[in-house]
C-alpha cells in the first residue's frame, strides 16, 4: 500500500473505528476520489455516508482543532465588518466574534491549515487583530456567508430597519430564510452582546411605555438600553419560539431553554417568563459551559482553604454541603469538585433541577414536576445505579435530607446545596428540616459557605489611607503596619465600572470528632463557632477582610456582600 493511500485511509480508518461508516463505504469513496480528486470527507458527505457535522467533528478531534456548528452559531457584527464578503467567500471563511480588549478575531474556516488564506487575512487586518481559526464545514460556511452578510447585524442598525418597515409576525418562527427578519437578528445580537460582556442573566422588562434591557454583570444589574413598547410583542414571540414555548400562552409562567453557538462554543440560556402588570417579563440565565466549570485552582481559594477542601473530598463517604444565596457560585464550586473527582474508576450521578452544565462521564438527571421525579424519590432510584458519588441539587425538605444522609451512611460521597447565610448556620437549618443531631454528627464531612465579590480593576484602582472605622471593620490592630487600601475608580478597560471579574469568598468548615460530639450533645451555635475558631476556621468576614487588605477588592464591595456589623460590636 502506498504512503499516499495510507494518508487517505487515515480519516477512513477513524470513521470506521468510530462506527460512522463501514469499510465498504470508505472503499466506494476512495474509488470516487480517484476520479474527482476531491477531499475524502466531501465525497462521503456527497454520497450520503456521513453528515458534514460528523466529518467536521472527527477531523477537529484528529488534528486537535476546535470545531463549530454554524447551524446554531451567531455571528458578531464587529467581526463581520472586519472581513469583506467577497474575501470571505473566496477564502471560505466566516468571521464569528471579535474580542475588542484582547484584539482576537475568531474565524470559522473549512481548512484551518490553509497558510495562504491565513496570510491574506493577516495582511488585510494589518496587525490590528490576532486570528483564532476554528474548523467548520464548507457547505455550512457558504450558507452562513449568505445568511450573515448583506443583513444589518448591529443592534442600532436592526432597530432602524424595524422602525422603517413592517414586522411580519408569521415569519418569526419560519425555518427558511429567517435571517431576513430584523427581529430574529435583533434577538441574536442582544444574546451575543450579553455573552460577549460576560453577563450571567439577561432581563427583558416591559414598563408602561417602554421596554428595559438589563444585564447582570459581575453580580450587579446594569441597564443596557431602553426600547419603545412596540418592539416587545415581536421580541417576546421570537424568544418563545427559540425556547420552544407556547406563544399563545401569555397569562401563565413558562420555562424553556435555548442553545446557540458563540465563538465556536455552545452556550445555553435558561428562559423564564412571568406575567406582570405591563406584559410578560422574560429573564434568561446564561449557562456558558466553558466558563461555568473551572478547576480547583481557578476557584480563587487561599492555600489553607484549598488544602482543607482537598482533604474533605478525599473522604470516601459522607456529605459535603455548599451554602449561599442564589447566584453565589454554588453550582460552579460543586462542578469543580466533581471534575476533580471525575475519573473512569468512579461512577458519578447527579440529580438537578434542571441540569445546567452537561458533562461527559457524569450521569445527569433532571428532577422536576413534569418528569414526576422529585429529589427524594430520585436519590432512591440513583442508589440502585451503583453510584460512588451523588450530587443532589438542593436539600429542600425532610424527605430529601433523610435520603441524602441515608446515601452517605451506606458508603457514598454526597454533595448538595443548602440555603443558609453561613457554614455554621447549616446546622440549625438541618435540625429545623427534621434531621436528628446524632444523624448529622459523623455524616457531614464539611460545609462550604460562599459569596462572589467583584475584583477591583488593576488598571484604575485608587489607594487611600486607612481610618479608624476601616481598621475596626478589617480587624486591624494599632500595631499593624498596613496604611492604605484600595477603592474603585473606573476606566475604559473596565467599562467605567471600577471592577473587572469576580472572585469567590469561601469559609470552609471541616468536621472532625470534636465537632461531631458537640453537635450530638446539641451544643449552641456560639459553642460551635468557638470550637471551629480554635481549630483555625476563618469566617467569611475574615476571608473578605484579607481580600480587601491585599488589594483584590474594596471595602465597600465587601460590605455589600458580607455583613461586617458584628465585627464592630466586638470592638
Amino acid at each position: 500500500m502506498t504512503g499516499a493511500h495510507k494518508k487517505h485511509l487515515r480519516l477512513g480508518e477513524i470513521l470506521i473505528n468510530k462506527g460512522v461508516t463501514t469499510l465498504d463505504q470508505i472503499d466506494i469513496a476512495l474509488t470516487e476520489q480517484k476520479k474527482s480528486k476531491e477531499h475524502l470527507g466531501k465525497i462521503l458527505v456527497r454520497l450520503g455516508f456521513a453528515t458534514e457535522a460528523i466529518i467536521r467533528d472527527v477531523i477537529g478531534g484528529v488534528i486537535g482543532q476546535e470545531s463549530v456548528d454554524l447551524n446554531t452559531a451567531v455571528a458578531d457584527s464587529d467581526a463581520i465588518s472586519m472581513i469583506p464578503k467577497d474575501m470571505a467567500r473566496r477564502l471560505r471563511i466566516l468571521p464569528l466574534t471579535y474580542d475588542n480588549r484582547r484584539r482576537l478575531l475568531t474565524l470559522a474556516m473549512a481548512d484551518t491549515f490553509n497558510v495562504v488564506a491565513l496570510d491574506q487575512i493577516n495582511t488585510h487586518l494589518s496587525g490590528n487583530a490576532e486570528v483564532i481559526p476554528v474548523l467548520a464545514g464548507e457547505a455550512e460556511i457558504e450558507k452562513a456567508i449568505d445568511q450573515f452578510y448583506g443583513f444589518e447585524l448591529s443592534v442600532d442598525g436592526i432597530l432602524h430597519e424595524i422602525e422603517t418597515g413592517e414586522i411580519d409576525y408569521q415569519s418569526l418562527d419560519a425555518e427558511s430564510d429567517e435571517y431576513s427578519q430584523p427581529v430574529v437578528r435583533l434577538v441574536n445580537a442582544l444574546l451575543a452582546d450579553a455573552v460577549k460582556r460576560n453577563a450571567s442573566d439577561i432581563h427583558f422588562e416591559p414598563e408602561e411605555g417602554f421596554l428595559r434591557f438589563r444585564y447582570r454583570i459581575d453580580g450587579v444589574l446594569r441597564q443596557i438600553r431602553s426600547l419603545h413598547k412596540n418592539y416587545w410583542s415581536a421580541i417576546a414571540v421570537r424568544l418563545k419560539v427559540m425556547a420552544a414555548m407556547d406563544i399563545a400562552e401569555t397569562r401563565a409562567p413558562q420555562d424553556g431553554r435555548i442553545s446557540l453557538s458563540f465563538s465556536g462554543r455552545l452556550v445555553d440560556f435558561r428562559v423564564s417568563t412571568l406575567p406582570t402588570v405591563h406584559g410578560e417579563n422574560i429573564v434568561l440565565r446564561v449557562l456558558d459551559r466553558q466558563k461555568g466549570i473551572v478547576s480547583f485552582e481557578e476557584l480563587g481559594l487561599k492555600d489553607d482553604a484549598l488544602n482543607a477542601l482537598k482533604l474533605m473530598v478525599a473522604r470516601p463517604e459522607g456529605i459535603i454541603l455548599v451554602t449561599g444565596p442564589t447566584g453565589s457560585g454554588k453550582t460552579t464550586t460543586l462542578y469543580s469538585i466533581l471534575n476533580y473527582l471525575n475519573t473512569e474508576s468512579v461512577n458519578i450521578m447527579t440529580l438537578e433541577d434542571p441540569v445546567e452544565y452537561p458533562t461527559t462521564m457524569i450521569r445527569q438527571t433532571s428532577a422536576n414536576e413534569t418528569s414526576r421525579l422529585d429529589f427524594a424519590s430520585g436519590i432512591r432510584s440513583l442508589m440502585r445505579q451503583d453510584p460512588d458519588i451523588i450530587l443532589v441539587g438542593e436539600v429542600r425538605d425532610e424527605d430529601t435530607a433523610s435520603m441524602a444522609f441515608r446515601a452517605a451512611m451506606t458508603g457514598h460521597q454526597v454533595f448538595s446545596t443548602l440555603h443558609t447565610n453561613s457554614a455554621l448556620g447549616s446546622i440549625p437549618r438541618l435540625l429545623d428540616i427534621g434531621v436528628k443531631p446524632d444523624i448529622i454528627a459523623g455524616n457531614i464531612i464539611g460545609i462550604i459557605a460562599q459569596r462572589l465579590i467583584r475584583k477591583l480593576c488593576n488598571a484604575c484602582k485608587e489607594a487611600y489611607p486607612l481610618g479608624d472605622l476601616e481598621r475596626s471593620l478589617l480587624g486591624l490592630k494599632i500595631t499593624d503596619k498596613q496604611k492604605e487600601i484600595f477603592k474603585a475608580k473606573g476606566c475604559d478597560k473596565c467599562d467605567n465600572q471600577g471592577f473587572s471579574g469576580r472572585l469567590a469568598l469561601q469559609e470552609v468548615l471541616h468536621f472532625d470528632s470534636d465537632m461531631d460530639e458537640l453537635i450530638a450533645r446539641k451544643g449552641t451555635q456560639r459553642d460551635l463557632l468557638r470550637l471551629a475558631l480554635s481549630k483555625g476556621f476563618r469566617t467569611l468576614a475574615d476571608v473578605g477582610a484579607s481580600r480587601v487588605l491585599d488589594g483584590s477588592t474594596s471595602l465597600e464591595e465587601m460590605s455589600r456582600v458580607v455583613d461586617l456589623t458584628a465585627r464592630l460590636k466586638t470592638k
